[in-house]
């Protein structure tokens, strides 16, 4: 079973939905005994980072997910879940989690976009992942596929955890982390067939790693 975090962030729902399509068992939760014993855990969210941080912090969860993280439990973030693993966010001037280092910088509406176009805040629509590294959850997934972003800030990560980029007026990190702990800035949920293989694909390492234990 995939536990899909519940600390109040929207866009948890949207995960169950597509988890449910692809059969995979799964479950919105906060409970520690819970998430504990999940296969994996899915780490998603919608809004701002100071927000989430406060209802992580205030339920125990921050101090939770990084005591499972140093147990190997395979954890996926997406998009806010996916930034505040960082150190820091520009956004509210948060402090992050620190599970990678790195910082969350806010996209600078001056820069320009492939046609020298200035870019538009937030980046929203789809785009492409360049991996700079293999990675299992793209597993058989097109170089070619578009997944769907929507974000004002992008994650910095120290470039040994960067694993795909991605051109927004700059070529940001897209997908990071290292095996069994990784973050993605777009959303898989919603980003069709490449977005649901990815889902499966992590899954899939959550089992291995499971029979393996």
């Amino acid at each position: 079973m995939l536990a899909i975090l519940d600390y109040k962030a929207g866009n948890q729902t949207s995960v169950k939905r597509a988890l449910t399509q692809l059969g995979i068992p799964n479950e919105i939760t906060s409970d520690p005994e819970k998430l504990a014993h999940a296969e994996g855990i899915i780490f998603p969210g919608v809004g701002a980072a100071g927000q989430a941080m406060d209802e992580l912090e205030s339920e125990g969860l921050d101090e939770l997910l990084k005591k499972l993280i140093n147990q190997n439990k395979p954890l996926l973030g997406i998009c806010v879940g996916c930034q505040i693993l960082l150190d820091y966010s520009e956004e509210n001037d948060t402090k992050a989690l620190s599970v990678v280092p790195g910082e969350c910088h806010l996209f600078n509406p001056s820069w320009e976009d492939y046609e020298g176009v200035t870019i538009r805040v937030p980046h929203m629509g789809w785009n492409q992942v360049d991996l700079v590294k293999d990675c299992p959850l793209f597993k058989d997934i097109s170089p070619e596929a578009f997944f769907y972003f929507v974000h004002s800030y992008y994650p910095a990560p120290e470039s040994k955890f960067v694993i795909g980029t991605t051109k927004y007026g700059i070529d940001f990190c897209s997908v990071h982390g290292h095996d069994g702990l990784w973050a993605v800035q777009f959303h898989p949920e919603k980003s069709g067939r490449p977005g649901l293989k990815l889902l499966s694909n992590f899954y899939d390492y959550c089992k291995e790693a499971s029979n393996a234990v």
